[in-house]
């Protein structure tokens, strides 16, 4: 065969093969082609769940296809993580997480997985602040009176939505920070125990600001100060307590969509993309301001750094509470 028969053929090949290249591209469907499952780990109608449907209405229009909220609640959120950890990484099954997720890899003896490293931040929804709550009825009326009473050697009870739950643990870091001991009255979910401060069973709680400011605003609860360094805009007028004398607090609750972590980038970016702008509509901002939560856009390399430092912080909380769960 002659050279230039030969330089024909290789010319033919490689063009043959540069086309069916294209045309395998260009048929490839572009995600997403149907439904996206977006789990909670929650009962239907508590702050999470009420999140996740939100965002989702307004997720679907940027997909262009269903984001479908199901709950699988149980065992402080993991079952649902469970599912999304063992789910395809096609991006098609995704976790609306917690502040849970973070606290439950030092508090449960045996997971059957490893969020930090079976999962990845698709994006940050958003950030809110507890409260330090005391009854109406129960004397205390600025963390500076409770502090005091606590050091005197009063016995102070405190109630929270179980052991290892957000409650307990806000309220194990700022005794921490405080230098106090106080006792603590695990409930069976935030409900009772909200119940009971409401009713001067127990003097004080800290709990969510997505759940307590109605409670507040109409004088049942006595807010003492803010988890957060940050002020919330809904309640200007709570002060941190940073700024009160407990230096150093600054934690909040968060919301962040995970997918399993071999979940291809392209996929990934597709779905960081959209939530994004949904997170950028006024009227999703609205809905997110009146429950006391506060959007936050940022990159996912953002999201999961803060994911991975709320991990190691809790870890040090459970630790010092000497709280572990089976």
């Amino acid at each position: 065969m002659s050279s230039a028969a030969l330089a024909r053929r290789v010319f033919i090949a490689c063009a043959l093969c540069l086309g069916a290249a294209a045309w395998s591209a260009s048929a490839a469907p572009a995600f997403p082609t149907k439904p996206v499952r977006l789990m909670v780990g929650f009962p239907p109608g508590g702050g999470v769940d009420v999140a996740a449907r939100a965002l989702g209405g307004v997720l679907s229009g940027e997909l262009g296809q269903s984001v479908i909220v199901e709950n699988l609640a149980g065992a402080g959120g993991n079952i649902a993580t469970d599912r999304v950890v063992k789910s395809a990484p096609d991006g098609y099954t995704l976790l609306f997480g917690s502040i849970a997720l973070s606290i439950n890899p030092s508090l449960y003896k045996s997971l059957s997985f490893d969020p930090v490293t079976q999962l990845r931040a698709v994006a940050m929804v958003s950030t809110s602040p507890y409260v330090l709550l005391a009854g109406a009825g129960s004397g205390i009326d600025s963390v500076q009176k409770l502090i005091a009473r606590a050091r005197a050697g009063e016995d102070i009870h405190y109630a929270s939505a179980g052991n290892g739950s957000g409650s307990h643990l806000f309220m194990q870091q700022f005794a921490d920070i405080a230098g106090i001991k106080m006792s603590h009255v695990p409930y069976r979910g935030a409900a009772p125990a909200l119940n009971d401060v409401l009713g001067n069973q127990v003097p004080v709680v800290f709990d969510s600001i997505m759940t307590t400011l109605p409670h507040i605003r109409a004088g049942t609860l006595k807010a003492l100060g803010l988890s957060s360094k940050k002020k919330s805009a809904i309640a200007p007028d709570i002060a941190p307590l940073d700024e009160l004398g407990v230096q150093g607090m600054d934690s909040t609750s968060w919301f962040i969509i995970f997918a399993p972590a071999a979940t291809e980038p392209a996929v990934m970016e597709t779905l960081h993309q959209a939530i994004n702008r949904s997170l950028k509509n006024p009227e999703l901002q609205a809905r997110f301001a009146a429950m006391g939560a506060e959007i936050a856009v940022t990159s996912m390399a953002e999201a999961q750094r803060f994911y991975e430092s709320e991990v190691r912080k809790w870890a040090a909380v459970v630790k010092a509470s000497g709280v572990r769960t089976d």
